[in-house]
C-alpha cells in the first residue's frame, strides 16, 4: 500500500500577495514555506496599499465597459487613476505603471484577467515589454 505524501514545496506554486509574481522556493524557507506570502523584503514591507486596490478596480471597470475579448493598456488605467487623484495633465501617471502591472498580475492570480502580448496569453511573472490586459474568458 502506498502512502500519499504532501507535494514537495518546490512543486507548489505560490503568488506574491504584493506584486503578483511567482514566488521561487528557497531552501531557507523549507521550515516555514506555508507562511510565505511575499517574494522579497521590498514586497513584504510595501504590502498592498489603497492605491493598489484602486488600480485593480479601475482595470476591472475599464474592461467591463469594453466588448468581450478586447484589451486595455496599463497606461489607460494609470492615466485614469492619476486623473482621479486630482492631478490630470502631468506625467505623474508614469509612476503608476509598475503598480498597474502588479495589480494586473494579482488579478491574473485571482482568475479575473489575462495578460497578453501580441494577442497571446503570457506568464505575468516573466512578461517583458508592452502588455495588454483582457477579461478572462469564461470556460
Amino acid at each position: 500500500m502506498s502512502r500519499r505524501s504532501r507535494p514537495s514545496p518546490q512543486d507548489e506554486t505560490k503568488i506574491c500577495a504584493s506584486c503578483g509574481r511567482t514566488i521561487e522556493w528557497r531552501k531557507k524557507w523549507e521550515r516555514n514555506w506555508d507562511e510565505i506570502r511575499y517574494c522579497s523584503d521590498r514586497c513584504r514591507t510595501r504590502k498592498i496599499q489603497p492605491i493598489d486596490r484602486q488600480l485593480e478596480d479601475a482595470i476591472l471597470a475599464l474592461l467591463e465597459k469594453r466588448k468581450a475579448g478586447t484589451t486595455i493598456c496599463p497606461s489607460e488605467v494609470a492615466r485614469q487613476v492619476h486623473g482621479q487623484l486630482g492631478k490630470p495633465g502631468d506625467d505623474g501617471w508614469r509612476e503608476l505603471m509598475e503598480p498597474t502591472r502588479a495589480a494586473a498580475r494579482r488579478l491574473v492570480a485571482s482568475d479575473s484577467v489575462d495578460i497578453t502580448q501580441k494577442g497571446h496569453v503570457v506568464d505575468p511573472s516573466t512578461a517583458k515589454g508592452p502588455i495588454r490586459i483582457r477579461r478572462r474568458a469564461n470556460g
